[in-house]
């Protein structure tokens, strides 16, 4: 029996993904949980496995589309099955990347005249991601007003954040609308080397731009003495490694950032809308440079594990995003993020709140520095730590007790808890 190849679901707030290429042709055998495609969305760049073994009978998107989630992208035959030719796809199932509206044949009566009734505005509801209506809901925007520029009349998150953008500006001299500022351009000289942002690198840019216009960014930075960290590690590092975990500052740090959060558990919640998701379980989402962009796996119920088990995981994720072999369920469900710009020698940054969190950690460099000890200089490992949180939620009083425990957990480790 032949089996549906669909697109996956990669993160809670993803609708839509886009096929960046096919490994596998029409005709091709392939084993169950074989690299089938590669998608980019703006969580993740993926390898996604077949479900089933056989053969790829049919290919419905072609590389390039970027695909609504549960759609059907290809079929998968029994081995020997007959060949079947391409189904044309429907229209409301795909949805090509930076495609033009096409000037083509007239809606049905019925669809040209929904989107001025209260039928139209549902329908034009259903035709956009969840994330576009919660675009839509925290800037009080009636999607029935916007043009959509996808299939069918489809409001997508460009469309959204170019009527928002519309609106900046506007609001001037009482009965005079300002216009709104155009992008700059940029004439590449002859030498020059021009070429299109990657989907992830567009997504990454689009989530970006939407965290600063939803959140009421502000950060606080403490300085950490890493010496009794330092030395538990120097201690403890073969041992680790023995078993199968390679022990990192960033390991004790994310264990103190667990205890922390679990100390001050407003930093582990989300908003949506006007309400407050307190969250039980505690997720760590852990930054992950590639060379194509950056991914957040997130290490689950990260609170129940141990310092050793919360060093593989962080190992095994690193190695798998790179590897582009993580699964859909491992970048969705952050409560909370790390970002470590510090492995690049950076000191501290000030990094953007993964929406819709409420708050983000940076690590900057641990490295040698003379400070004061007992009216003393003395040489010590010292590190910058960085949380960037949501104003709105978080006031500053409870983001430095939130970081005052971070610290004295690091400054102070047991090492009878490694």
């Amino acid at each position: 029996m032949p089996t549906d190849v669909v697109m996956p679901q990669m993160g809670e707030s993803i609708a839509e993904g886009t096929i960046v290429r096919w490994i596998k042709k029409v005709g091709d055998a392939v084993d169950r949980d074989e690299p089938l495609f590669e998608i980019s969305t703006d969580k993740v760049d993926a390898e996604i496995p077949s479900p089933a073994a056989g053969v790829v009978s049919e290919i419905r998107a072609k590389e390039g589309d970027t695909v609504p989630v549960n759609s059907v992208v290809a079929v998968i035959g029994a081995a020997g099955e007959a060949r079947t030719a391409p189904a044309a796809p429907k229209v409301s199932a795909l949805v090509p990347a930076a495609s033009p509206v096409k000037a083509a044949s007239p809606a049905p009566a019925t669809q040209s005249a929904a989107p001025h009734g209260e039928s139209g505005a549902d329908a034009l509801r259903e035709r956009s991601s969840p994330l576009v209506r919660k675009i839509a809901k925290e800037n009080n925007v009636d999607i029935s007003r916007i043009q959509g520029t996808g299939i069918a009349g489809r409001v997508t998150k460009d469309d959204i954040l170019g009527f928002i953008g519309g609106q900046v500006g506007q609001v001037g001299q009482v009965g005079k609308s300002q216009p709104t500022p155009a992008e700059p351009r940029v004439v590449p000289m002859p030498s020059d080397r021009v070429e299109k942002m990657s989907v992830m690198r567009k997504k990454i840019a689009e989530h970006m731009v939407v965290s600063r216009r939803t959140s009421a960014h502000v950060h606080s930075v403490f300085e950490v003495n890493f010496s009794r960290v330092a030395q538990i590690r120097e201690a403890k590092k073969a041992e680790f490694e023995r078993a199968g975990a390679k022990l990192t500052y960033l390991s004790f740090i994310l264990k103190a950032a667990v205890d922390a959060l679990r100390a001050v558990p407003i930093v582990n919640a989300s908003v949506d809308g006007d309400t407050v998701i307190y969250h039980k379980d505690v997720n760590v989402g852990i930054a992950v440079a590639l060379d194509w962009g950056l991914i957040v796996p997130v290490i689950k119920q990260a609170d129940e594990r141990n310092l050793i088990g919360l060093s593989r995981a962080l190992s095994d994720l690193a190695g798998r995003a790179r590897t582009k072999q993580l699964k859909p369920e491992e970048v969705s469900g952050g409560t909370f993020t790390i970002t470590n710009p510090g492995v690049f020698g950076a000191l501290f940054g000030m990094p953007i709140i993964n929406q819709p969190q409420v708050a983000i950690l940076g690590v900057g460099n641990v490295e040698k520095r003379p400070v004061v000890i007992d009216d003393a200089i003395a040489i010590r490992p010292m590190g910058y730590l960085t949380l960037g949180y949501d104003h709105r939620i978080i006031d500053g009083a409870v983001a430095d007790e939130f970081m005052s425990h971070l610290k004295r957990s690091l400054e102070n480790w047991d090492p009878s808890t490694v």
